[in-house]
């Protein structure tokens, strides 16, 4: 996750409460979606951005996690997701994701 990107899932958190923060990831590759979750979760594990030592908690779900996809409606969710979804590897980045969240 880049710096950008940090600092403002940690503005949002600090804003809104991390509580009532969850982060979407994308990312294609499973140890990807991991570093992120890692990052929004328990901090910046490369100790190079706004998130490093800061462990906001927050929820995080892959856009192609059940959990997610149940939330969105069929039509939309074929439309812009299911064709990426085809040729990734779904069942890694659900396990890296689940692995994150088991930390918490």
């Amino acid at each position: 996750m880049d710096l950008e990107n940090q600092r403002r899932v940690k503005d949002i958190a600090e804003a809104n409460g991390p509580e009532n923060v969850m982060v979407i990831l994308g990312a294609a590759e499973g140890e990807a979606a991991g570093l992120a979750a890692e990052t929004v979760t328990l901090g910046d594990p490369t100790y190079a951005g706004p998130l490093t030592g800061v462990s906001l908690k927050l929820e995080v779900y892959h856009i192609c996690e059940q959990e997610i996809k149940d939330q969105i409606p069929e039509d939309v969710y074929d439309e812009q997701i299911s064709m990426m979804e085809m040729v990734l590897d779904v069942d890694d980045i659900v396990s890296e994701m689940q692995a994150i969240r088991d930390q918490i």
